[in-house]
């Protein structure tokens, strides 16, 4: 059979039109549709602040039915005023921060001159924390200035913000050390 230019443009042309009409819908199987049932669908949903920087950041954190300690999902709360729901990479990676098997969830203390760590309750750690406290600003608060001036402060304890708090719980926690008697305040923002 002798092929010519015109013979072998109908027989590609129609190869072509064949091929393309049998795989452009001549296949009646009935098409089912599935989609994927979402992780997070059963998940309880809250807010908060990112922890890594001063720019505070809104999250949304997708947490299993049993609570705490199984963060699903982690993404950017994108009613929030800050991020608008966009976070960088560490703010992404926030899950990481509750489900990581090397997080420290009790307090632990040193004793001094000692090289190891030990655990102690979240009652024991507070009641040192407190008893110090007590004890430096005995030692170092000032009825009077050296004028005479009733001052009634402690200069032997500063106090430093952080930027994850918000304006009331600065206010709250500003006055709770003013009552102490502290007048070193300061906040990481300024810092």
């Amino acid at each position: 059979m002798k092929v010519t230019r015109r013979n072998f443009m109908k027989l590609t042309g129609a190869s072509a039109a064949g091929a393309a009409a049998f795989g452009l819908g001549f296949d009646l199987k009935p098409v089912r549709s599935y989609a994927q049932t979402l992780k997070i669908r059963h998940a309880r949903e809250s807010t908060s602040i990112c922890c890594y920087c001063a720019v505070g950041c809104g999250v949304i954190a997708h947490t299993g039915r049993a609570g705490a300690g199984s963060i699903i999902n982690i993404e950017g709360d994108p009613d929030h005023p800050i991020n608008e729901g966009t976070l960088c990479s560490k703010g992404a990676a926030l899950s990481q921060l509750v489900n990581n098997k090397n997080r420290i969830t009790t307090p632990l203390y040193r004793k001094p001159y000692s090289n190891e760590w030990m655990e102690v309750s979240w009652e024991q750690a507070l009641l040192m924390i407190a008893k110090r406290m007590k004890k430096s600003r005995d030692a170092s608060f000032r009825q009077k200035n050296d004028k005479g001036q009733v001052v009634n402060r402690t200069e032997g304890i500063a106090q430093v913000g952080s930027a994850a708090l918000d304006n009331e719980e600065c206010w709250l926690i500003q006055g709770m050390m003013r009552t102490l008697g502290l007048t070193y305040i300061e906040h990481q923002a300024r810092i």
